[in-house]
């Protein structure tokens, strides 16, 4: 390849860069586009110089006009000013800063990644400086001014500051090359230079250590790669090769600089603004210098580009071909698919001919009267930002297409290949006429990018006389400079979100990288089990993120929902595992893989409340830890690879067991009970809890090769519950009172999320400020939360506004993002709001005071309120610490129910804690976490269950001893699942002492039947619904509810009609002959008003209330939604499974932490009848004598949204106030 170098030296410290460079610069330094008259002429633009008319002015104020410097040599600019023209109202606005070498091929300085413009005056005669944040090393300087006075024109007074540079220049041609060589140790290894190339490819620097290392330096289409590499290709133990790219387009021929330093075992990879780190084994790197065939000098090669910038840009040239035939050839490099290059008109009105870019690849069409006369299609990923060569042209009576002087098509055609009068590049000023276009339209969209090397005919074009307007005509063009940026080097996109371009934008893909966002800055996923919990969800396999935007990765973690939310962490062996005695080994050595990494295992741990891990050890004849006084025959090591010699259950350096602890060993003098060493059975059991010593990596056993000695050992997964982040909560009770931590620093990405709750109408959550930049979130009325900054493009704002009120003193959530390409804000789960960046404005945030939370520095527009789990880029500030030491704050906030109570479902009663809350089930049919699971068992003849409510006191007989508590009861509410294929079937009973009952059964026909007696002087009646077959295997819902003269029975929201039966027979041989016929299916959920005697008898079956014949199993036969392993709630016992000492030996394997854990709740099929015994005390009842009139289909009753199984309305009935007996 070619290019130059400069500067190949470790650099040294310089004095002070800040003279006046242009002061004492000859009038013939200066140059311009044009002047208004010889004295306003550019020679005169030198700052707070008044001769001449004071200043620089063009003929013409438009943005083509520019000023053009010749520092004389290269020089390192650090610095501009401008003034405007002296004793005018002409002065520049803005203004671009361009920089070459040659005075060709213009660069436009950019104050950071995306701004290139520079403010200027405002009046004539102020002075505006600009200090560089990088040096310029340049010998031509030119400024084109923007904007100006509007009551004026361009005028123009500058300054430029730096020093003089000297450096040494060597030319390589493609074969030459420089041998370096250097002796001597070194700990420090630093190598810097500068390049330039035309070339996209090439080896910069290759080195070669002594002991099998090299270090590559490479330009590979115009990204510099460093190659690390030690050892043969075949790869050995001590081998590496590692690989890091920085840069982009650095075959600009612009100068580069890239720096290499070596410390230690780090390498930092540098190019330009941009360093990248690697991590390499230590060496000692040896060069020796020896010239080439080298030449001492750059010389420079000039290609003049263009820049078509703008949907408005394009390049008129005129045709002036003097033989038949066409030759058009260009170079061009752009990011976007789509684009035209080329098109003309065709002579004899035979077309239209388009030159363009379409997906990518380029297309040639030409066009008649609406037909497609000509079709061609070549080359392929033409928007990588490279150069590509075109070459269209006609070989006698065929068409020739040429991408990169490979990619070659060829179409025979008849027509004439010659443009008519002249040829559009880049876009059109109107389009080519054709014969009934019906108007001027471009067909394929402009073309943003570079040009160079454009040939028209065989001849070159030359640019500079097109920008003097001797040649065609052009709009919005940057002649003699390529101004394509690469928006993705470096990229903007996180989290190993892929970055791809236009011309003007570039878009993150963020798919399968767990974050969202413009940039993939924010994770999609929650913190913590708690968080999930916190949304209502139960048991199952979570991502987790417990840093949120930061730089730890997602894990995959089971949580188990319980009263508490725990996480639970697998590794590679959590099975028991057997030892025998084994002739040569004397110790066994067991690693731990878990399924998070170092990182995350730390993040996870120091975030938890609380961490254990169960640690058991079964023995015979294999002493642990040699107590009292031995060597320990076996350790394990914790997260920070450090050696523990105490057991679970025991205290950390106790070098103890639990039974030490408790003083229960088997032999009181030993602190574990396998260091007595028994010819038995024994164990040591118990779960380490020290949360810095958490988890177990590597357990190491002792005793294990005496003969008979044998040994199991089971490491338990890691479990931990609670999140302290998640209820960090700080209460502002005074509006002059606020928190204040340090700088928040969110330069390029900031997010920002907490929740609120509160009663006050407005406030302000945090803020924090810069010199100019400022960032605040507020309360700005009870239905809107605005999110301000500013990082130098003016203030900007994002509002959600919420269609309900915020101060109700629920907790509310906050999100807020602010990136290089937009600003987002979301509260709760409403839709959110954004705000697009501008595209070319500042990006850095730049902040330097305390960040307030709470208020502000001015004491107003305090918030009063709660606010917790404030995080800023995930890291959860300390709010309750703060708080504590701060007049007006308080840690903490309770309150919960108001927001999370909801989460408790089925009748379950919300109960304020101190962190969150819990879910009190004990008046629901249902149990779980948010009382959500169904309680269900399957039924068979065999198994009996009594319910008893409570016992009667005083002289009531043995027969009625249970009565209900209730002696004013009202109504009723029954409900119940069931599944079953069994005719007919008896579904609930309930009987008083006086043979007064209600019964719910199928009929031999499947259908749902309601049979009553609940006066004693009247007859049993049945209500029937005309529902289909219910013994259908299916599960059913069936509720029966009762309030005074109102009685229902809805079945899975079917609504039936009823029909009343005038059967008069005695009712118990009824009953007593269905329940001989027993129950064969699911029951689930049942429950008698605020009574769940299945839940009773299943979970609390030693109950004084509760009596079970038989055998009685849950099931999940009820579940309405089909079984999910990683739904089952699950309670892990960490006490020792294989009993006590001298238990036996432990079943191998007989614990399987996976299937115990994610296993799900296994049906068992138990057929049982349910005869459960209720006793409650006399209640009203009006009963109505006939069945209502059938209601039209669709129309319901008043009084329920469901049909109503209902007597007579106009009927009286009776009170009765005999006591009852009730079977369920």
């Amino acid at each position: 390849m070619t290019m130059c170098f400069a500067d190949i030296c470790q650099p040294l410290f310089s004095e002070a860069c800040d003279s006046p460079l242009v002061s004492n610069l000859p009038q013939s330094a200066f140059r311009s586009s044009s002047q208004l008259s010889n004295s306003h002429g550019p020679g005169y633009a030198k700052l707070n110089r008044r001769d001449g008319a004071g200043g620089w002015s063009p003929l013409v104020s438009n943005k083509y006009q520019w000023l053009g410097i010749d520092l004389g040599e290269r020089t390192e600019v650090t610095a501009v000013a401008t003034q405007g023209r002296y004793g005018s109202s002409d002065w520049v606005n803005g203004y671009f800063l361009m920089f070459s070498d040659t005075g060709h091929n213009w660069r436009q300085y950019r104050q950071e990644d995306s701004i290139g413009a520079f403010s200027g005056n405002t009046n004539a005669d102020s002075v505006v400086m600009h200090k560089f944040q990088q040096p310029v090393f340049t010998q031509f300087l030119r400024v084109l001014p923007l904007d100006w006075n509007p009551n004026g024109r361009v005028g123009l007074r500058l300054e430029a500051y730096g020093c003089r540079y000297k450096s040494d220049v060597v030319s390589f041609e493609g074969t030459s090359y420089l041998l370096f060589r250097t002796t001597g140790p070194s700990t420090r290894n630093l190598l810097s230079m500068n390049f330039k190339s035309r070339h996209n490819t090439g080896i910069l620097m290759h080195v070669e250590g002594q002991h099998g290392q090299t270090l590559t330096l490479e330009l590979l289409k115009g990204k510099l790669f460093l190659h690390l590499r030690k050892g043969t290709l075949q790869g050995t133990s001590g081998d590496f090769h590692t690989t890091a790219s920085s840069g982009s387009l650095l075959d600009d021929q612009h100068w580069h600089r890239v720096t290499m330093e070596h410390l230690r075992g780090c390498v930092n990879f540098t190019v330009d603004k941009t360093t990248q780190q690697l991590q390499v084994p230590q060496h000692q790197s040896h060069f020796e210098i020896n010239e080439g065939n080298v030449t001492f000098s750059c010389p420079e090669t000039v290609a003049m580009p263009v820049t078509f910038a703008s949907p408005e840009s394009f390049l008129r040239l005129p045709w002036e071909a003097a033989r038949d035939g066409l030759a058009v050839s260009l170079q061009l490099r752009t990011w976007n698919k789509v684009g035209l290059l080329v098109t003309f008109d065709l002579r004899h009105q035979a077309g239209t001919l388009w030159l363009y870019l379409s997906e990518a690849k380029l297309r040639l069409r030409i066009i008649k009267a609406g037909r497609v006369t000509a079709d061609m299609a070549a080359g392929m990923a033409l928007n990588d930002g490279q150069w590509h060569s075109v070459d269209l042209s006609t070989q006698r009576d065929r068409l020739v297409l040429a991408v990169d002087k490979a990619d070659t098509f060829t179409t025979t055609t008849s027509l004439p290949m010659m443009p008519s009068s002249h040829i559009f590049l880049g876009g059109t000023i109107r389009c080519p006429s054709t014969e009934d276009d019906g108007g001027c339209r471009n067909l394929f969209g402009v073309f943003q990018g570079c040009m160079r090397l454009i040939h028209r005919d065989n001849t070159l074009v030359d640019l500079i006389k097109v920008q003097q307007m001797v040649i065609g005509n052009f709009s919005d063009l940057q002649m003699d400079m390529c101004g394509i940026i690469d928006r993705c080097s470096p990229s903007h996109c996180e989290h190993g979100g892929k970055c791809t371009q236009a011309w003007s934008t570039f878009h993150c893909n963020c798919s399968s990288t767990g974050y969202a966002g413009a940039t993939c800055h924010s994770s999609i996923y929650e913190p913590s089990c708690e968080a999930y919990k916190h949304q209502g969800n139960t048991s199952g396999f979570y991502h987790i993120d417990v840093d949120g935007s930061g730089p730890i990765k997602p894990q995959l973690i089971y949580c188990n929902m319980s009263d508490k939310a725990w996480m639970v962490i697998q590794h590679n062996n959590t099975e028991l595992t057997k030892l025998r005695a084994s002739s040569g080994i004397s110790q066994h050595l067991a690693h731990f893989n878990y399924s998070a990494d170092t990182e995350q295992l730390g993040a996870l741990i120091t975030q938890a409340e609380y961490c254990e891990q169960e640690l058991s050890y079964h023995c015979k004849k294999s002493r642990l830890l040699n107590t009292p006084d031995g060597a320990p025959f076996t350790w394990w090591v914790g997260r920070l690879g450090e050696a523990h010699t105490y057991w679970g259950g025991a205290l950390p350096s106790s070098q103890q067991c639990a039974c030490g602890l408790q003083d229960d060993c088997a032999e009181p003098a030993r602190f574990c009970n396998c260091d007595s060493d028994l010819d038995a059975w024994a164990n040591d059991s118990g779960v380490l809890s020290h949360k810095d010593h958490l988890p177990v990596r590597l357990l190491a056993v002792g005793d294990i090769n005496r003969p008979g000695s044998e040994a199991a050992y089971r490491v338990g997964p890691l479990q931990c519950y609670g999140d302290k982040d998640f209820w960090n909560a700080a209460y502002f009770n005074k509006e002059t009172s606020y928190l204040h931590f340090p700088t928040f620093h969110g330069e390029l990405s900031a997010d920002i999320s907490f929740f609120f709750k509160t009663s006050s109408s407005s406030g302000v959550f945090l803020e924090n400020l810069g010199i100019k930049d400022f960032i605040r979130i507020e309360l700005s009325s009870p239905t809107e939360i605005v999110f301000s900054f500013d990082v130098g493009n003016g203030p900007f704002e994002v509002r959600v506004e919420t269609p309900m009120d915020l101060n109700d003193e629920r907790w509310h959530h906050v999100r807020a993002e602010r990136n290089v390409k937009e600003a987002s804000l979301h509260v709760d789960h409403l839709p959110g709001a954004r705000q697009k960046a501008p595209a070319d404005g500042h990006i850095h945030l730049q902040l330097n005071s305390q960040l307030f939370v709470g208020g502000t520095a001015s004491r107003q527009k305090g918030f009063l309120g709660c606010i917790r789990t404030l995080k800023l880029n995930g890291n959860t500030l300390d709010l309750e610490e703060r708080a504590n030491i701060t007049p007006g704050v308080r840690p903490g906030c309770p309150g919960h129910c108001n927001t999370y109570g909801g989460l408790c479902q089925n009748q379950g009663h919300c109960v304020e804690r101190h962190n969150g809350f819990t879910c009190d089930c004990s008046v629901s049919a249902y149990t779980g976490t948010f009382c959500h699971k169904e309680v269900s068992a399957y039924f068979r003849p065999g198994t009996s269950v009594t319910y008893v409510f409570r016992e009667l006191s005083g002289n009531a007989s043995t027969q009625s001893s249970y009565l209900y508590s209730d002696l004013s009861l009202r109504g009723e509410n029954v409900s119940l699942s069931f599944s079953t294929s069994q005719t007919p079937a008896l579904l609930l009973y309930v009987s008083s002492y006086h043979r007064e009952y209600l019964a719910v059964f199928l009929n031999r026909n499947g259908q749902l039947d309601v049979k009553y007696k609940l006066q004693s002087n009247k007859e049993a009646e049945v209500f029937r619904s005309n529902t289909r077959n219910l013994a259908n295997g299916q599960l059913h819902r069936v509720s029966i509810r009762r309030h005074a003269e109102s009685f229902s029975v809805q079945v899975r929201q079917i609504l039936p009609s009823c029909q009343m039966s005038d059967k008069s027979s005695e009712l118990d041989p009824e009953i007593a002959r269905l329940n001989s016929l027993g129950f064969t299916g699911c029951l689930s959920v049942v429950q008698f008003n605020a009574v769940a005697p299945l839940k009773a008898a299943l979970l609390y079956p030693h109950t004084s209330t509760v009596t079970v014949s038989g055998t009685l199993t849950e099931s999940n036969c009820g579940s309405s939604s089909s079984s999910s392993p990683y739904a089952a709630e699950t309670t892990h016992s960490l006490l020792d499974p294989f009993g006590t000492v001298g238990t036996g030996e432990p079943v191998v394997n007989a614990i399987s932490s996976d299937s115990a854990l994610i296993g799900g709740v296994i049906a068992v099929v138990i057929f049982v009848i349910l005869a459960a015994l209720a006793i409650m005390a006399r209640f009203l009842y009006r009963r109505k004598e006939t069945c209502p009139t059938q209601e039209p289909k669709g129309v319901k009753s008043e009084d329920s949204p469901e049909t109503l199984f209902s007597n007579d309305p106009n009927s009286q009935g009776v009170i009765n106030d005999n006591q009852k007996e009730y079977f369920i």
